[in-house]
């Protein structure tokens, strides 16, 4: 019998359920990334730090083809994200590439950003050049599409 090696599988889940879907497939043992980033939310009485989710409905697993199917026994878990017909995959050199990129974010390693500098923006994961600073908001012109984009770095 033939072993398939493991892939990076992108699994959907309902809203806000992120989390649970990952700590729940951890439990299973099951190799999972579901990169957060914390944020602070106001209410009318308190503010608080809540972790927020990079990939919203999102989580990548590390699977084998046997594996697949296991993971529609989690409560949350909708269905495999697919591209052309297959389900999608994501290479283990961006999985490390998002895992440093994470780290070197949560650790406060990453200096701000200058205007002219490319930059690759976090949300979209697409190269960017900055054209201005307004704060702690970010103007940029996307390489690839051409449109400018706001966004705010945590």
């Amino acid at each position: 019998m033939e072993k398939h090696p493991a892939k990076w599988f992108v699994l959907l889940t309902k809203p806000k359920n992120e989390l649970k879907v990952a700590s729940l497939l951890t439990a299973k043992q099951l190799p999972v990334f579901a990169p957060t980033r914390t944020e602070v939310r106001q209410w009318s009485d308190r503010k608080k730090k809540v972790l927020v989710p990079l990939l919203p409905s999102m989580v990548l697993v590390h699977l084998t083809e046997q594996e697949v199917p296991c993971v529609f026994s989690i409560p949350g878990v909708v269905r495999y994200l697919f591209s052309n017909g297959k389900r999608a995959t994501v290479p283990p050199h961006e999985i490390e590439a998002i895992q440093a990129y994470h780290s070197s974010v949560c650790h406060g390693e990453v200096s701000p950003p200058l205007v002219g500098e490319i930059i690759t923006v976090p949300q979209l994961l697409q190269p960017a050049e900055v054209l201005a600073v307004q704060g702690k908001k970010y103007i940029a012109r996307l390489q690839q599409l051409g449109a400018t984009i706001s966004f705010q770095l945590s």
